[in-house]
Parts: C-alpha cells; sequence; structure tokens
C-alpha cells in the first residue's frame, strides 16, 4: 500500500458535493492534504490505494453508506484512523459505529474548530500508539536473548532452559554473583514469555525497610499505620496478570517470609489493615547472591519458602568463568554508550582488551559495563585506550596476573578450563603471542593450541 508524501493526509467521504467542498477548504488550511470520494464503494477502492492518516465518513450515503464502509474497511484491514459525521445520526448508530472501529463521531452541522479539536485529539492518540510501540520494540529488542551478549556455552545453556520456562507459571530462583545479570535474566523470562505485554514489577527487597518491605508488596488501606493516609496497592496487585520480580530474596525478613509463602501457595493476597483477600495472578521470580542453604541452616531464611521459591532454578556463572565474552561485552557498551553520549569510539586498543582480559572483574558484568562507560567519558578519539581505563586496571601486576586461578567452584571439568585459559594466556603474554613458541612453552602441539584458542574464545 502506497504512503502519502504528507504525514497528515485525509480523505473526506460525503454525498454533498457542498460539504465536501468545505471541508476540503477547511481543512488545507490547517495543513491537511485532502483527497475526496463520494461514497464508501469509491472511499474504499481509494483507501486500498493509499495509505491516509484520517478518514472523515459521512453515515448516511447512497451506494455503500458509513456503516458499510466500516466493515468493508476491517475485511481489508485498512488502519486509517476513522471519524464518522452525520446530520441524522443516533446514539444508536454511533454506538455501531465505535463497535466497528471508528475512532469518535460528529454531528453535523459542526463548526470548523470542533472538526480541528477531533483532528488533534485523534493525532494525539495516534502519537502515543506509535510511541507505545516504539516503547514496546525498544523493550523486546533489549531483552530479547539476541542481544544478551555471550557465547559462553553455560550462558547458552541458561538461554535454553529460559525459553523452556519462560511461559509456564513455575517460580524461578536465580542464583548469582552480584553484577552477573540476574535481574536481566527475568526480564527475558518476562519478555519471552505470553505474559509480555502485561507488567514486569521489580523490587530489591535489601533495599527497602522492614517496617515498609509488607505495605509495598501487598498495599495497605488508609489509616492501616500513621502514615497511610490513602488507601495504596502494592506491587503484587500492580503486577497482576504479569510477573514480580523479588531481588535479593535472603534479605527478607523471617516474618514476611512467612506471609510470601502464603501468598505463593493460595494465590490470594491481603492488604495491611484489610479484612478480606484479593486473588491474584503473578509468576513470581526471585534471584539472591546469597546461599540460601548457609541462611536455612543458620535460620534466617525458611526452608519451606525456599522449596516453594526453587522449582526451577538458574545458576549464572561469574564473569571470570566466561572470559570468552569479555570482548564481546566490551564491544556492546561501546557501542551502547557511544550512542548514548554522540561518541564514535569504534573498538578498544589490543592494550586495553588484554587488561580487561586478565582483571578478575570481582564485581562481574556490571563492573565491567560500568569501566566501559567510565572510559568512554574520558575518550577523546575514536579507540579506547589503556589512559581511559581505571587505576585498578592499569596498576595490576603483569607477571602475577596471568597464573590467577579465576574458579572458586567446585567442578573439576570447569578447574581444568579455568588452569588451561590461564596457562595459555601466560604462555601467550611471554612469546608476545607467537602461537609456535607458545604450544612448546605449553607442551602441546601447534594444532591442539589453536583448537583451544578457538574454543575458549581467545582468538
Amino acid at each position: 500500500m502506497k504512503k502519502s508524501a504528507d504525514n497528515r493526509s485525509i480523505l473526506v467521504v460525503d454525498d454533498e458535493e457542498n460539504l465536501r467542498h468545505m471541508l476540503h477548504v477547511m481543512l488545507q488550511k490547517q495543513a491537511y492534504r485532502v483527497e475526496l470520494a463520494v461514497d464508501g464503494g469509491e472511499a474504499l477502492r481509494m483507501a486500498a490505494q493509499m495509505d491516509y492518516d484520517f478518514i472523515l465518513c459521512d453515515i448516511k450515503m447512497p451506494v455503500l453508506d458509513g456503516i458499510g464502509f466500516l466493515k468493508g474497511a476491517n475485511a481489508a484491514g485498512i488502519k486509517s484512523t476513522v471519524i464518522m459525521m452525520s446530520a441524522y445520526g443516533t446514539v444508536d448508530s454511533a454506538i455501531e459505529c465505535m463497535k466497528l472501529g471508528a475512532y469518535d463521531y460528529i454531528s453535523k452541522p459542526f463548526k470548523s474548530d470542533e472538526i480541528g479539536l477531533v483532528l488533534r485529539k485523534a493525532e494525539e492518540r495516534e502519537r502515543l500508539k506509535a510511541e507505545n510501540k516504539r516503547l514496546k520494540e525498544v523493550i523486546n529488542r533489549e531483552f530479547s536473548f539476541a542481544n544478551i551478549v555471550s557465547k559462553n556455552e553455560r550462558m547458552h545453556e541458561i538461554f535454553n532452559l529460559v525459553q523452556k520456562v519462560c511461559d509456564y507459571k513455575t517460580t524461578v530462583l536465580i542464583l548469582g554473583e552480584s553484577g552477573t545479570g540476574k535481574e536481566l535474566i527475568a526480564r527475558a523470562l518476562h519478555y519471552n514469555s505470553r505474559r509480555k505485554n502485561a507488567p514486569f514489577v521489580a523490587i530489591n527487597c535489601a533495599a527497602i525497610p522492614e517496617n515498609l518491605l509488607e505495605s509495598e508488596l501487598f498495599g495497605h488501606m488508609k489509616g492501616a499505620f500513621t502514615d497511610a493516609s490513602s488507601d495504596k496497592a502494592g506491587l503484587f496487585e500492580q503486577a497482576n496478570g504479569g510477573t514480580l520480580f523479588l531481588d535479593e530474596i535472603g534479605e527478607m525478613p523471617l516474618a514476611l517470609q512467612v506471609k510470601l509463602l502464603r501468598v505463593l501457595q493460595d494465590e490470594e493476597i491481603r492488604v495491611v489493615g484489610g479484612s478480606v483477600t484479593k486473588k491474584i495472578d503473578v509468576r513470581v521470580i526471585s534471584a539472591t547472591s546469597k546461599h540460601l542453604e548457609q541462611e536455612i541452616a543458620a535460620e534466617h531464611f525458611r526452608e519451606d519458602l525456599y522449596f516453594r521459591l526453587n522449582v526451577f532454578s538458574l545458576t549464572l556463572p561469574p564473569l571470570r568463568e566466561r572470559q570468552e565474552d569479555i570482548p564481546l561485552l566490551a564491544a556492546h557498551f561501546i557501542e551502547k554508550y557511544g550512542r548514548k553520549m554522540a561518541k564514535h569510539v569504534a573498538r578498544y586498543t589490543p592494550e586495553a582488551l588484554k587488561l580487561l582480559m586478565d582483571y578478575s572483574w570481582p564485581g562481574n558484568v556490571r563492573e565491567l559495563e560500568n569501566c566501559i562507560e567510565r572510559g568512554l567519558v574520558l575518550c577523546e578519539g575514536e579507540t579506547l585506550d589503556v589512559e581511559c581505563l581505571p587505576e585498578n586496571l592499569r596498576s595490576m601486576d603483569g607477571r602475577g596476573r596471568g597464573a590467577r586461578m579465576p574458579f572458586d567452584g567446585f567442578s573439576i571439568k570447569r578447574a581444568e578450563e579455568s588452569l588451561e585459559r590461564a596457562l595459555i594466556r601466560k604462555a601467550l603474554d611471554e612469546t608476545g603471542g607467537n602461537r609456535t613458541h607458545a604450544a612448546r612453552l605449553l607442551e602441546i602441539s601447534h594444532r591442539a593450541l589453536l583448537y583451544k584458542i578457538k574454543e575458549y574464545g581467545m582468538e
């Protein structure tokens, strides 16, 4: 379908020649590109060939009336905003037009400012619809799997698990160190599920005082406590139909854990100060950087709540265990913040990448993102170099860092992989990147070294 060259195009449909002429002159003065049709049949043919922003259509016409036009437009998939007009219109005909998809209804005779007001309202509605569509596209792009930057095997296993569980209401517990991207995975679970058009509501349980957390989660009635000056809906109610993400669930007070367990079991909430319960439909995702088994042993976390939350768990690896992702993440953050700061920084220097690769990243992906953002603030050229990186990266001891063991788990297989990575990096450092000489130091074949470099993403 061809689009009009003018973004404010309008088709006037009316069998009265005088009215068509009057509207043509009036609307041209308001900067619309105006075209005319004498009945609904001609209007359907024209709207099938041209994408009009608005259609002003009479209800009472020969050949094909306004209601017939609306039915035909719906069948043809015409998306223009339709405003009906008639001197003979009744409330019933107006309601029927609205049911068929008309945006508004105006009675003849009308003044030019009435038409102008209706069109301005319609324009604002279309602007809001376009903005809402754009924001949804941004959200879907931001939290799609394609935008979670990783080529690490464990991360891809997590992506596969997310795809399998996202459409179910099953509670998910996301584990991992601070900064590993737990909320990003929670959002991916929501925005890749059937609930994506419903709310995603997040709360950090450690950031809200204990005496306010219950009210935040469940809401309160006016007068329930000293500062409760009005009724307030809680986050469970706000997330109804969607997802509630409870970050740092390990920090939730014991007294509130009992109430959360009851909500998860009964799918009902009771506001603070209220006497009745409300049914809710909320998918709960929680996350923590704590070892909840240890918290249970110390009697800081309820075992029954743990089992209720931990129906399906995902454990995110720290950045030091997915070092092959560092170049990808660095390039991603350079592009992201370069766009925000209107800076054209094309890449990082090899020396800067070497420091990024050698650092252990205790703050994980969040620390790397902050590092790159800071670097772009300082960057004056088109490459991010060593001088733009934080002092703690630049002052590392070169000989000590290559031998650092970047693994603190219990898997022998992963420990071997981490040690191999560290030794390969150390050998490449020692030989200035000469892979033949590095293979001799490592006492493996040149071919085996090339394979491992590719396997570990160290190209």
